[in-house]
């Protein structure tokens, strides 16, 4: 059955992902360092993991089925889950996939460098309306993409 898995602890889509899940009656799990607040709803769970460095994306990774959606901003981690047969969505709506993990990877390293040696400094633009919008609709476009196989 199609689970949702949220690394939830700096996701700025988690209404919009319990939402869309309630719609389509899924079960979620966020996935979290310390406890939040969330919503009394059915087949909505939160795991809290113990401290540490990569606590959550190890539990996630031991859990995670074929065909299950991560939700993460996290690249090592979806790249993780892909390995797994997973599907992995970035909160702005980025689908990683097989064929641009690798890519996106190394994007991600050369800015870690790059922003290491001060050539570039800053981060990606504000969260806003329009990654949500995007995020939602490339979530439901995912969702009906896995049950029709």
């Amino acid at each position: 059955m199609l689970h949702i898995l949220v690394d939830a602890d700096a996701c700025p889509v988690k209404e919009e992902i319990l939402r869309v899940a309630k719609r389509y009656d899924l079960a979620v799990t966020l996935v979290a360092g310390s406890n939040m607040r969330v919503p009394l709803q059915a087949k909505v769970d939160l795991k809290v993991v113990e401290p540490g460095l990569d606590s959550a994306d190890d539990w996630i990774v031991e859990q995670i089925e074929t065909d299950d959606i991560v939700v993460t901003a996290d690249i090592p981690l979806a790249a993780r889950c892909l390995e797994k047969g997973a599907h992995a969505l970035s909160p702005g709506g980025r689908p990683f996939t097989l064929d641009n993990i690798g890519d996106t990877l190394a994007t991600r390293d050369l800015l870690f460098d790059l922003r290491e040696s001060r050539v570039v400094t800053g981060g990606p633009p504000p969260f806003g309306k329009a990654d949500r919008s995007r995020f939602l609709s490339r979530l439901d476009e995912l969702i009906v993409a896995i049950r029709r196989k």
